[in-house]
């Protein structure tokens, strides 16, 4: 067992219910398209924190995939967002006249994922939608919702399985929560 997870206080979604759910968000995904005749998508993930689940969900995906990321960052070393995401690196691949599936690890405020959206559509895609693993209606200031959910959680602090706190804990197989006493630790600083 990974000696990491000594630093949770619960674990949220286990390491086996991620693996079904993301099988299952793969076959959906894949028969949503196939239903509309369409065999290839561009997925753009949202980095640093998809990057796990985006490469798991598109081995589960059967269509053509073209694949790009674009960086964004919103948390800093805070467990809430400390300003308007800040998109650090945009995508390369022209996505006009594409089918765009947007993914991402967590909805929460939903202000990163408007932002996106907003830049990506602008690009003219001939179809948008979005797939998050983890949806935190709980803290939604600005509307959105997400076409594809892994899973509804809580208003807690996660991280694990792609999601960090001061670029930690992204290794952890589960997603849980961690413990208060070591979200911004004296030693971290």
């Amino acid at each position: 067992m990974n000696p990491l997870i000594e630093d949770l206080s619960h674990i949220l979604v286990t390491e086996k219910q991620i693996e079904s759910r993301t099988k299952f968000l793969g076959r959906d995904i894949s028969e949503f398209y196939r239903k509309r005749n369409i065999d290839e998508i561009t997925a753009i993930c949202i980095t640093n924190g998809s990057i796990i689940f985006s490469a798991d969900l598109l081995r589960k995906v059967y269509l053509h995939v073209k694949m790009d990321c674009i960086r964004v960052s919103s948390y800093r070393d805070e467990t809430s967002p400390v300003t308007n995401p800040e998109i650090i690196d945009h995508i390369r691949l022209d996505i006009e006249g594409q089918h765009v599936l947007l993914i991402d690890d967590v909805l929460d405020t939903g202000k990163t994922i408007n932002r996106i959206t907003s830049l990506l559509r602008r690009q003219n895609p001939s179809s948008f939608h979005s797939c998050v693993l983890l949806d935190k209606k709980g803290r939604r200031k600005d509307p959105y919702e997400a076409d594809f959910v892994g899973f509804k959680i809580p208003d807690e602090f996660v991280v694990g399985y792609g999601l960090d706190f001061a670029e930690r804990y992204r290794n952890l197989p589960c997603i849980g929560v961690l413990k208060p006493e070591l979200q911004n630790p004296p030693e971290w600083q």
